[in-house]
């Protein structure tokens, strides 16, 4: 059977250890009903959990609207610019070894 190796914060890790539990078994049980839910096509995660993490970690609703088509050429005209120059610098440096 394969590993995985999960992290947990170290204040959770000292709750867990006060309890004689099969870790592992409650990990593995999370992941398959996770995954059963993912195969049915819903949602892990209600939408508006979901927006309530993002702006924890500082995403702002605003930057979720979508953007014109104008906007998106533009950005996608900068992108690829910057990836040209990136790939262009990167082709240099190997030439001069």
């Amino acid at each position: 059977m394969p590993i995985i190796t999960v992290e947990v914060p170290e204040e959770l890790y000292e709750k867990m250890r006060r309890f004689d539990v099969d870790w592992s078994s409650v990990v593995r049980k999370a992941i398959e009903d996770y995954i059963e839910e993912l195969e049915k096509g819903g949602a892990a995660v209600p939408a508006e959990e979901l927006l309530e993490e993002l702006v924890k970690w500082g995403v702002s609703p605003l930057d979720l609207e979508p953007l014109s088509p104008e906007v998106e050429d533009r950005m996608y005209s900068e992108l690829r610019e910057k990836e040209w120059e990136r790939v262009r610098s990167t082709i240099q440096a190997q030439s001069s070894i």
